[in-house]
């Protein structure tokens, strides 16, 4: 976006001001038996905060610690402790005024069962994650797809700046479909409510933590989701954004004080230079341009040193997976967060649920730059506990491998070298390895569209080590590039749709390449599920020659081997080479044919790949 020189209080002017209904507490509620029972509750109404005669809490387990006042009198933070012997029930907080007094109510929950079995499970190398933009996947309740009130009101699904209606109801409707193709968990991008005035699709610019977004079928459609996808032994990943909200926030709109955001004489975007953060020489304006510097104009930058930011958003995390008992968490925008704040809030969480997993978006150049955001072997001054990255960095190799030729550094060599160098992270193995996202070019389109070359970049995702993630559509050979704009990566998943006249998430409905896709992926993923060498055993790659790439998924019980020919002319391998592996085994079977061959030698076409099971 275009930079705007603007100060934070000229700001407001361009946004629409506070409208008081009512006193709200944020949290909304909590639980008994929480291990984070020290809860700060930020309660948000007219003048909250003069109350002459202060606040008063009478329930047996819950005391009035602390009251905090702020600069802005529409705002009053109370520290509760919530005591282990506490009830479920209704707390009043009772307002003294001069004259008179009315009570708040907050709940106190008991907290949901099946901790670790039944919600916050994690994702592991043995999953295959879908991520689904709602808006542009099914419609499933064309009653929300337009919401009074809400400032965007477009629905035209013929321009990709427009909402489309998509829902969760819809993504509930496509469990069965999903879990046909081998998907076992769901990444979504943002469900919290997004009430911005255009390109709302994404959601990425909250107005509201605490408030899924209506036109998406709101918090009741979100539960119904997630209690589906768990009946049907599927996972749910969240899209959390802690770096910045939308410019409609009512934080923003009426912020607490004026550090709830960071803060600049003129309007200052980030530099997006990562390498600032661990950069023995580097400067500390550039370090705080990168840190402190707002991502975009309509996306204001929290200030995480504020404590009562930090209290807000870790409270919401903590919220979140006890509230609708999702399994995990996708981190956005993670190298632009305060660190050390980010490692408060992955321990919060780690706390309360242990088998909860977290990566964060590494969108960087560089193994060592992706992994200083996650937990890796280096002696620095600021280690980061975050479980895994993103894997820009295996992206960025398997699109040269696709797209260049084979060199000492170029072609298949990036890959080689990429992986090479995993020694740098504590569990490589929780990567989370991926073709495209909502935000860059789709693989298919990256290869122009070849079908062979995108079977083989499949066939390397749901091989090799770490987590994969998937974009939803792929699986049918969707297109799209983020020239002339990103819109164009997120178009409509046709079928999804009651007055679409084709239906791609049948066979019927879909043509011959694009079942030829599909049931590339669908054979891969369901065989890899079962699959005990792939998704949880060692590797081991031989350095490519002449394009010739070959590695190995393997453990006590089986042995994948992976053979890829990035040359421009057909290649006979000959697999002696390899009897490191090989040893003991007679035969092979190729994974995505049904054949089985003796274990001799292997004829690749150009750009071609083969995943074959060893056998004795």
């Amino acid at each position: 976006m275009k930079k705007i020189s603007v100060s934070f209080f000229a700001l407001l002017f361009f946004v629409t001001g506070f409208s008081q209904d009512g006193y709200k507490c944020y949290p909304t509620h909590w639980w008994t038996g929480m291990k984070w029972n020290n809860v700060q509750v930020m309660v948000h109404g007219d003048a909250i905060a003069n109350a002459a005669k202060g606040y008063t809490i009478n329930y047996a387990g819950v005391k009035l610690v602390k009251t905090n006042k702020v600069e802005n009198p529409n705002y009053v933070f109370l520290d509760l402790a919530i005591a282990p012997s506490c009830k479920p029930g209704t707390v009043k907080i009772k307002v003294n005024k001069a004259n008179s007094s009315f009570d708040i109510p907050f709940e106190i929950k008991a907290r949901r069962s099946g901790n670790g079995s039944s919600y916050a499970q994690g994702v592991t190398s043995k999953d295959f994650m879908y991520l689904i933009m709602p808006d542009r996947f099914s419609n499933g309740d064309e009653s929300n797809d337009r919401v009074p009130g809400m400032r965007d009101q477009t629905l035209n699904r013929d321009t990709v700046f427009n909402r489309h209606g998509g829902d969760l109801k819809g993504i509930e409707n496509k469990l069965d479909y999903l879990q046909s193709l081998g998907v076992t968990a769901l990444w979504l991008n943002p469900v919290i409510e997004n009430d911005m005035d255009n390109r709302t699709e994404h959601g990425y610019a909250f107005t509201n933590h605490y408030k899924v977004d209506p036109r998406l079928g709101g918090d009741k459609a979100y539960h119904e989701l997630v209690d589906a996808a768990h009946k049907k032994g599927m996972k749910m990943i969240q899209d959390a954004v802690y770096n910045h909200v939308g410019i409609y926030h009512f934080t923003v709109t009426d912020p607490p004080m004026k550090d709830w955001l960071h803060q600049w004489p003129s309007y200052t975007q980030t530099n997006y230079k990562d390498q600032t953060l661990f950069d023995p020489y580097a400067s500390k304006a550039d370090y705080k341009v990168m840190a402190d510097g707002w991502f975009v104009p309509l996306m204001p930058d929290m200030n995480h040193a504020n404590p009562y930011v930090a209290n807000f958003l870790i409270q919401h995390a903590l919220w979140t997976v006890e509230e609708f008992g999702i399994d995990g968490w996708r981190i956005d925008t993670y190298a632009y967060n305060d660190l050390p704040f980010m490692n408060r809030c992955n321990k919060a969480l780690e706390d309360e649920y242990p088998k909860l997993t977290m990566f964060g978006e590494t969108w960087v150049h560089g193994v060592p730059n992706q992994s200083y955001f996650s937990q890796n072997n280096y002696n620095i001054p600021f280690k980061s506990n975050l479980q895994a990255p993103t894997d820009f960095q295996t992206l960025w190799a398997i699109t040269d491998v696709m797209t260049k030729d084979f060199g000492w550094t170029d072609g298949i060599n990036k890959m080689y070298t990429a992986l090479a160098q995993d020694f740098v992270y504590k569990d490589p193995m929780r990567n989370v390895i991926f073709l495209d996202n909502h935000d860059i070019a789709r693989f298919y389109s990256v290869v122009n569209e070849d079908v062979e070359k995108y079977k083989t970049a499949i066939n390397w995702l749901l091989t090799c080590r770490g987590v994969p993630q998937f974009y939803y559509g792929g699986e049918i050979g969707m297109t799209g590039t983020t020239s002339p704009n990103d819109g164009y990566v997120r178009q409509d998943f046709i079928g999804g749709w009651k007055e679409d006249k084709t239906n791609k998430f049948t066979a019927e409905g879909r043509n011959a390449k694009e079942n030829e896709i599909w049931n590339h992926v669908s054979t891969l993923a369901k065989y890899r599920k079962n699959s005990s060498a792939i998704t949880t055993g060692k590797m081991m790659q031989f350095v490519p020659q002449d394009g010739v790439y070959v590695y190995f998924r393997y453990d006590d019980k089986q042995t994948v081997m992976v053979v890829m020919n990035t040359s421009k002319e057909t290649k006979t391998i000959d697999l002696k080479r390899f009897a490191e592996r090989t040893n003991g085994f007679s035969k092979m079977k190729n994974i995505n044919t049904g054949a089985t061959t003796e274990l001799k030698e292997i004829k690749l076409d150009t750009y071609r790949s083969n995943v074959f099971e060893l056998i004795k």
